[in-house]
């Protein structure tokens, strides 16, 4: 077994596709309408879906906002130097909502930065984890 995708629900699908893709650095791996059920699947990721977990974008075309709710908590990315990512997400114009540095206590290097509806993505420095 193989963990194939996560899927988050967005509320504006070419926001969060440019976010994914032009901020974070993903690839559109796939998209598909589904007109008799209003509502969209795109899929991104860092590579081919065959062999990485890739997030499954899904945009239902009469819903413009959603409440994350409490049990969701975030999709992590493997990164070389966390302080680096956090300033290509920020010259993107993303929004880093933690600053890289140790987690709390514990020696591995982290930060966050959320998508443009809310959803938390944790960089995890590479050599860090400890």
């Amino acid at each position: 077994m193989r963990l194939l995708h996560t899927m988050i629900r967005v509320g504006d699908l070419d926001r969060s596709i440019a976010f994914y893709t032009d901020v974070l650095g993903m690839k559109l791996l796939r998209r598909k309408d589904y007109p008799e059920g209003r509502f969209t699947n795109v899929f991104v990721g860092y590579g081919d879906e065959r062999e990485h977990a890739v997030l499954e974008l899904t945009h239902n075309w009469d819903t413009a906002k959603y409440d994350l709710g409490t049990g969701y908590g975030h999709v992590a990315v493997a990164v070389d130097d966390a302080a680096q990512a956090c300033a290509r997400v920020r010259e993107r114009g993303g929004k880093v909502t933690r600053e890289a540095g140790p987690m709390k206590h514990g020696t591995t290097v982290i930060a966050f930065v959320e998508d443009p509806d809310g959803y938390k993505i944790e960089f995890i420095q590479r050599g860090s984890m400890g």
